[in-house]
């Protein structure tokens, strides 16, 4: 038998010439061709370690126009497999051929620059020591077509983002169909090989694996999308207001991109007293990890709100939790909470370093109410005390919480913050435009978005609580 090519050597003879195929015995069945120079990068040590220790990237291998295709055969006997004359690219270059007799030869030859595998299926099955296995004809046993895709599936799992053709005898069309349906690019005849229609597959298998795996990467993708919008939607509050005589509105804009999801957090609830709870926050930040503590207070926030906490009992335990929660000593969260009475016309409020609501009567523009006793945001300072401030509302009444996404955004060719003075000018002229509800808050958003000259870089959040006669 012919002295199959070294598989440990600088520069494998099967790969060095531009018209060389592979070398079964002494040397290449080609001479080189005299106006192509055989080239071949300079490896770099980390590059030559990996190759010889038989290191596989996790990243998926991706073709420039200056890359060379490089073909693993793995075949239990190279000089018996035919001679071919040339294999090219897409672009006239040589494919660099490797070949190795058994698995354990292909783990040490399989290194980053390999694109593509060509295995024989009649290769022994894993583990076992006798010859091939049978591979003529479609009506071999069982037991050897579970062996000759045992050696097929050890291949996929030791290279699971290379593409894979598979060499099978003539006529055995069931046992490659076989072998394309466990995951091979596709199958080979052995006996009708020629250098033209393999290098044509190869080229094709590389781009089918390579159009593959871009496939499955969007189709995760995709579905992580939806999973976490399915996961975030889930999360944002409905509020619990059965029985109250108010009208409730909310409106909510992340500033992550494509999320649903951000640290500002709102909720509304109505005890058994009749009394009507609602609040409004933010963590400091506005990414995943701000939005899930976000989440955490909010629900912490409505549990202890039904158990019958209020004011600073219930503030100074919501520090407790974000101190406990938060992934930094630095993270703080502000708050504002409003607990209005049954009968509607006064109301209990408790600033943490948040902006003050802002309250629209008939007759009168919108206003801000007291803040002169807010207090620390939550999780700045160890025993602080948030006072509670009883306020009158009359009648009719609108009332809206907001984050400081909203007054934040920019206005004017001079870049000033729109501020609180202009959202109460925005939103008294809209609702003097009779917009309510639902249709004031968006309006005001995206007229802070149009001030802003684009998207508002900050979470908003805005809470809308109406009493009418």
């Amino acid at each position: 038998m012919p002295v199959p090519v070294p598989r440990q050597r600088a520069i494998p003879a099967a790969e060095s010439g531009p018209a060389q195929t592979v070398c079964h015995g002494g040397g290449p069945s080609a001479a080189p061709a005299p106006h192509r120079e055989a080239t071949k990068p300079k490896e770099t040590t980390v590059e030559k370690d990996n190759r010889h220790s038989g290191h596989t990237s996790t990243q998926s291998t991706h073709l420039t126009h200056s890359t060379n295709l490089t073909l693993l055969l793995i075949e239990d006997d190279p000089g018996g497999w035919p001679i071919v004359p040339e294999l090219l690219d897409s672009a006239g270059r040589p494919i660099r051929v490797r070949t190795a007799r058994n698995l354990t030869e292909a783990e040490r030859l399989l290194t980053d620059d390999v694109h593509c595998i060509l295995l024989d299926l009649a290769l022994p099955a894993p583990g076992r020591s006798g010859g091939s296995a049978a591979s003529g004809g479609s009506g071999g046993s069982g037991s050897d077509d579970d062996d000759e895709l045992a050696v097929l599936k050890h291949v996929l799992e030791l290279a699971p983002r290379h593409a894979v053709l598979a060499l099978t005898a003539s006529g055995d069309a069931e046992r490659g169909a076989q072998a394309v349906r466990v995951g091979a690019q596709d199958y080979l005849f052995r006996d009708e090989l020629d250098g033209r229609l393999l290098s044509r597959a190869i080229r094709y298998a590389v781009e089918r694996k390579r159009s593959d795996t871009a496939e499955r990467r969007l189709a995760e993708g995709r579905l992580r999308a939806q999973e976490n919008r399915r996961l975030e939607r889930g999360l944002l509050p409905t509020p619990l207001l059965d029985g109250s005589m108010l009208h409730f509105a909310a409106r909510y804009r992340p500033g992550r991109s494509r999320a649903l999801l951000g640290g500002d957090f709102y909720d509304a609830v109505r005890t058994p007293d009749g009394t009507v709870h609602a609040m409004i926050g933010d963590v400091c930040g506005h990414g995943p990890d701000e939005a899930a503590l976000g989440v955490e207070l909010r629900i912490a926030w409505r549990a202890l709100t039904l158990a019958g906490l209020c004011g600073d009992e219930l503030l100074n335990t919501l520090q407790q939790v974000l101190e406990h929660e938060r992934a930094d000593d630095e993270i703080f969260a502000t708050l504002c909470t409003v607990d209005i009475a049954p009968d509607g016309r006064r109301a209990g409020l408790c600033l943490a370093g948040h902006p003050s609501p802002l309250v629209i009567t008939p007759g009168r523009p919108a206003r801000l109410l007291p803040y002169d006793n807010n207090g620390p945001a939550l999780g700045l300072l160890p025993g602080a005390r948030w006072p509670r401030m009883q306020v009158e509302l009359g009648a009719e009444w609108s009332l809206m919480l907001y984050t400081d996404g909203l007054i934040e955004g920019r206005i004017g060719a001079e870049g000033e913050r729109l501020g609180q003075d202009g959202m109460l000018e925005m939103v008294s002229r809209q609702f003097a435009q009779g917009r309510r509800r639902e249709e004031l808050l968006r309006a005001a958003v995206n007229e802070a978005r149009e001030l802003n000259g684009g998207e508002l870089t900050d979470d908003v959040a805005l809470v809308l609580l109406d009493r009418e006669p």
